[in-house]
């Protein structure tokens, strides 16, 4: 019978969830096996979530994983930064603390931000900087060391109440989401869908992680009669009346903690009514408790998910023995109990909290934050110290005391902005600025700009005197929203204070708040930010040098750099470098003369831009200055690029690499691994180029690099002929890169690409008409990288269908427009120089007056150059013009084409390896077999080799190492690697034995007799 349970209400025996635990188990056999696996589980509340995770991860410790669990912590409606991450990474530590003292290494520091006994974080002692990247260090060093740790033991994390969860645990998890790729490491994270109304800031994320392949959702679902009947039965370690789980089943409509409820309801009272609400139910079982023991229960649900012992009985206000006493009582009716840790307690169930909460009366709740507040102030140690400011902020605020609440909103905004937490400092700061009018003016004048700023720099005052004002909070409420990615509450922040500016002269400040107003412009796709940093220059004409002023003029070059570089652009960087050396602003005078090296190079002076762009790149990894030393690394090496020296930028793109990535500077290692594909690219490396791109993608959140992934993409496919997958990549291209910052560096190359597509499909008018398009705009200066390509690309459409008689209509006039636009683009270094010539000789081919010294000029041209498809493309060329000219040529033709044939086969250029063939098959020539008799030299100096390189060349055919090389040859190893390297790049392949391959197979070299096996 019912009423003989006693006081067990929690089932010994695990009812049903069968296919639950058996795709729980699947997700940990994956996830020992290498590949992470992540789990999210949803349900309504009570419908036993904790109960499948409790079951599942003894289940896995059994199996030897190591389990670590962590909740996310609410107080009051606030939850903790972080919460779960903590708990479950101290588990980690505790669990296996040599394994994560090997993976946290070097970076204890920042990692204190999660985990605050590992030390005191960087920007705790002020030395910690905080910018759009901040948060995404954390975060890629916590995937690391969950990678490190997992990777020689298999860790399931179980992070719990994620509807609770504060903005920077669901930013984290999104990255965790997205990024782990090794390791064996399951998380699970479970959720209350009921919970999860349109509005709820978890609903964006779980509908994020719908798309991601690698993560698993489950939804539990209530009981069936049947299971209920189980359930009753383990709690009454008997079988029930079937009337009894007939009616229970319907009361409880199977949710597993009603169902408890209701049957120690039964017990204790025989049938409850049916009138009865579930809500009531459970008020019921807390009324039914002696009046110190409600007493406590009132206190503890108003405290947050767990309270600490000590705080219990400061806010009590009873003896020790009547307080214990109580919290027997509520312990024994199962309403409370033990917190995980050990010193504290917790409601069984969080619905029970809700309810006797939701009971409590205004003024009873605010009486009772008031009490937390005062023991927390009164005793700071009765809580964790990572929890303290917090939790006091949020005492204070629901005790409705703008005068206490204040301050301490403002102490726990600065302890999130030390944790990387912006989204809790934003929230934070904006309930500052709701307190703000209500607070006393004797409140408000204590408090001091060096407390609580760090992003707005006052120009001709003391942070440490100077008192604190609205438009302060507003400043630092603008820059945590822009670091968190709310960039629309970011906005409503920045054009409410800049309304407020209307009011008061202080254009400073008005002009930063421009800059910061541009800068969202841009991210969030609404424009180019032109006109917003144009009213920030007006504000500061004519004063007087600062922060502000130099910040203004930096930003102000940087953006002419991308848009319409040229003698303004230049100006404006050399000021800002100026201006910000006379104030002392050391990472805004680097950031500006990274910018000034830049568009030196773009105006013609390259040696003297490279030097200043290699001096910053030095001095800021030298002093630290992390944000512009990632810049440098895709800058400079963006500009070695644009100068046709690409084998100089990869090394330094592949050091960027381990800088970014040390740092955790995801944007930025986005931006170096796209540049390096584009070198790579050049370089002839395709598959590398491919993979570079895809990481860049891989690592990259913003849109920008996500469309330069596209683009290389698009760039390889359209070379290699596969048009669908090209135009694929150009509309995935088009869609990051959007339509409200129209960017030459973006959208030229784009240009290109369509041009290219639509020539391969054979639609003339629509490459015409996308040429056209650019030239109504032109080309600005510095725009030779981007523009040379773009024409070829045109004049080569137009030389592929002079034969066509539906091409001519529009001929002459497109040709025209090409020889014009041709005129404005710098050939200022020998690269441009070629494709000048290129172009060129196009343009003479479509009007069929090309002739084959036009094409030599170009191969010899090219030949100096490491663009080895560019080479096979002018040598196809010249073949195609020399079987057309002479019949004579046909020995030399046939070198051509076998190198065009072999350098395509290597890419995989399909369009080119068929050109090569057809035209092979049209003059009878054999492509895959060399002469029997030939000369060693012949074919050699067509390939544009010297003596000394022809000689080198044999013996890397015949196997030798550098160094064998330099004994036989009588030079030095270093001369040996220079010839080899050179050699490469004239042939058009990645390394030595490709070379050799390419020797062999065109029969330059005759083999030799007693040749030494090749070293290894």
């Amino acid at each position: 019978m019912l009423w003989t349970v006693g006081s067990r209400s929690v089932s010994p025996v695990f009812v049903g969830r069968t296919d639950e635990l058996s795709t729980l188990h699947d997700a940990l056999a994956r996830s020992a096996a290498g590949e992470p696996q992540t789990v999210l589980l949803g349900g309504e509340a009570g419908v036993g979530k904790s109960r499948l995770i409790e079951e599942f991860t003894g289940s896995a410790a059994c199996r030897g994983a190591v389990v670590a669990l962590g909740g996310c912590v609410e107080v009051g409606a606030d939850g903790l930064p972080f919460a779960p991450f903590s708990a479950a990474l101290r588990a980690l530590r505790r669990e296996l603390p040599d394994a994560f003292a090997a993976a946290i290494a070097g970076h204890e520091e920042e990692l204190a931000r999660l985990v605050p006994e590992l030390g005191e974080p960087p920007a705790a002692r002020g030395t910690g900087r905080h910018d759009e990247e901040s948060m995404a260090r954390l975060f890629e060093l916590t995937a690391r060391l969950l990678e490190r740790v997992a990777a020689d033991h298999t860790v399931v994390m179980a992070l719990e109440d994620l509807h609770w969860a504060d903005a920077s645990t669901r930013y984290l998890l999104a990255y965790l989401f997205r990024t782990l790729r090794t390791g064996r490491l399951l998380i699970l994270a479970s959720y209350r869908s009921d919970d999860i109304h349109r509005r709820h800031p978890l609903r964006p994320l779980l509908a994020e992680l719908d798309r991601l392949r690698t993560v698993r959702r489950l939804e539990l679902a209530r009981f069936t009669r049947q299971e209920v009947s189980r359930q009753i039965a383990g709690i009454l370690a008997a079988e029930p009346d079937p009337a009894q789980v007939d009616e229970i089943f319907e009361r409880s409509d199977g949710n597993a903690f009603f169902v408890e409820e209701l049957a120690v309801a039964v017990r204790e009272r025989g049938c409850p009514s049916l009138r009865e609400s579930l809500r009531d139910l459970l008020l019921v079982r807390v009324e039914a408790l002696p009046e110190p023991a409600q007493r406590i229960v009132r206190i503890a649900a108003e405290g947050g998910s767990t309270v600490e012992h000590g705080l219990l009985a400061a806010v009590a206000r009873l003896s020790e023995d009547d307080l214990i006493e109580a919290l027997r009582d509520a312990v024994n009716a199962n309403i409370l109990i033990a917190a995980p840790t050990g010193d504290g307690y917790r409601f069984r169930h969080s619905l029970v909290r809700e309810a006797v909460s939701d009971d409590l009366l205004p003024g009873e709740r605010s009486r009772l934050n008031r009490r937390y507040a005062e023991a927390l102030e009164a005793d700071p140690a009765l809580v964790p110290a990572d929890q303290r400011v917090m939790r006091l902020a949020s005492y204070w605020y629901h005790a409705h005391d703008p005068a206490k609440a204040l301050p301490a909103v403002l102490d726990a905004s600065v302890a999130a902005r030390a944790r990387h937490a912006y989204g809790e400092q934003l929230g934070l700061l904006e309930r500052a600025m709701e307190l703000w009018d209500a607070a006393p003016q004797e409140v408000r004048a204590r408090l001091r700009l060096a407390d609580y700023t760090a992003t707005y720099a006052p120009c001709g005052c003391d942070p440490a005197t100077t008192p604190l004002t609205y438009l302060d909070l507003m400043a630092e409420a603008a820059v945590a929203g822009r670091f968190c990615g709310e960039r629309d509450r970011a906005m409503r922040i920045i054009k409410r204070a800049l309304r407020l500016l209307e009011d008061e002269h202080d254009p400073l400040r008005a002009a930063w708040f421009w800059v910061q107003r541009s800068r969202l412009v841009q991210a969030k796709a609404l424009g180019d930010g032109r006109r917003e940093l144009d009213t920030a220059q007006e504000l500061v004409r004519g004063l007087p040098p600062s922060e502000v002023h130099a910040e203004v003029l930096a930003n102000v070059a940087k953006w002419a750099m991308a848009h319409e570089p040229g003698p303004d652009a230049l100006s404006a960087a050399e000021r800002a470098v100026e201006y910000a050396r006379m104030v002392g602003a050391r990472e805004i005078e680097m950031t500006a003369r990274l910018t000034l090296g830049g568009l030196m190079v773009q105006a013609g002076d390259i040696e003297a831009g490279l030097a200043e762009m290699d001096e910053v790149n030095k001095r800021t990894v030298a002093d630290g200055i992390a944000a512009v030393a990632a810049r440098s690394y895709v800058n400079l090496p963006s500009a070695l690029e644009s100068v046709g020296r690409s084998r100089e930028a990869v090394p330094l793109l592949e050091e960027g690499i381990a800088f970014t990535r040390r740092f955790g500077l995801l944007s930025s290692e986005a931006w170096v691994w796209g540049n390096l594909a584009e070198s790579l690219f050049t370089l002839g490396r395709w598959e590398e180029a491919a993979e570079a791109a895809s990481r860049s993608r891989y690592v990259g959140q913003s849109a920008k690099p996500r469309g330069f992934h596209a683009r290389i993409r698009a760039e390889i496919a359209l070379a290699r002929g596969d048009l669908a997958e090209a135009s694929g990549h150009l509309a995935e291209a088009h869609e990051h890169f959007g339509t409200h910052d129209i960017v030459p560096q973006y959208f030229l190359p784009l240009a290109r690409i369509a041009i290219g597509i639509a020539a391969g499909e054979g639609r003339l008018l629509d490459a015409r008409a996308e040429l056209e398009r650019v030239l109504e705009d032109g080309f600005p200066p510095g725009t030779q990288r981007y523009g040379w390509p773009l024409l070829l690309a045109a004049a080569t459409a137009e030389a592929d269908v002079s034969g066509l008689p539906a091409a001519g209509p529009g001929r002459p006039e497109t040709l025209a427009g090409i020889r014009r636009a041709a005129k404005s683009l710098a050939t200022n270094v020998p690269v441009w120089q070629a494709y000048e010539h290129w172009v060129h000789a196009e343009l003479l081919r479509a009007e069929g007056r090309d002739r084959p010294e036009d094409w030599a000029e170009l191969v010899a041209a090219f030949e100096t150059l490491e663009r080895p498809y560019d080479l096979a493309r002018v040598r196809c060329r010249l073949a195609e013009a020399l079987l057309a000219a002479d019949e004579d040529q046909r020995n030399r033709a046939t070198e051509l084409l076998r190198l065009v044939h072999a350098t395509a086969e290597h890419l995989r250029a399909r369009p080119l390896a068929d050109r090569a063939a057809l035209l092979a098959r049209r003059a009878r020539l054999t492509l895959t077999s060399a002469p029997q008799q030939r000369s060693a030299a012949g074919p050699a100096e067509s390939l544009g080799l010297t003596n000394r390189e022809r000689e080198v060349l044999r013996l890397v055919a015949h196997g030798r190492t550098n160094r064998q090389i330099a004994e036989e040859l009588f030079i030095s190893p270093k001369t040996a690697s220079v010839h080899v390297s050179n050699i490469l790049a004239k042939l058009g392949v990645s390394g030595r034995g490709e070379a050799a391959a390419m020797a062999h197979r065109l029969g330059l070299f005759p083999p030799e007799t007693g040749d030494r096996p090749a070293a290894r």
